[in-house]
């Protein structure tokens, strides 16, 4: 039995990002501090995975390919049971156009860049579940 307050109120953090590396480390980084991850590779299973498993926040790579993190967001957002799920775009590039940048903040989207340490993926996580706890 849970002993821990955190391990009765486990939110449920989705992360997609492309890279296998990135989302895994992430994902082992907020299962230690007590969240429930899931991830997806590719933004069409992050979707899918959305769909599924309604998680209380996602993070999201911008620079992916075929679907990039902007377009997840549209169709998340288009999605009526989605659409005020907080979600976290991470990224590496930091010449983003100004019109993606005003796109993404209208969808809702908190932006943030790589590399994310530990606590900043961690303060990210918690800031996130703020609007929905």
């Amino acid at each position: 039995m849970p002993s821990t307050a955190t391990a009765r109120d486990t939110a449920k953090i989705l992360i997609v990002d492309d890279d296998e590396g990135v989302t895994q480390t992430f994902a082992r980084m907020l299962r230690l501090e007590g969240f429930e991850v899931r991830t997806a590779t590719s933004a069409e299973a992050g979707l899918r995975e959305a769909e599924r498993s309604h998680p209380d926040a996602i993070i999201l790579d911008l620079r992916m390919p075929i679907v990039d993190g902007l377009d997840f967001l549209r169709r998340l957002r288009a999605d009526d049971t989605q659409r005020a799920t907080p979600v976290a775009i991470v990224t590496g590039d930091y010449f983003l156009d100004d019109l993606i940048s005003s796109e993404l903040r209208e969808l809702g989207a908190e932006l943030k860049f790589k590399p994310l340490w530990l606590e900043d993926l961690v303060g990210l996580a918690r800031n996130l579940l703020k609007v929905t706890h």
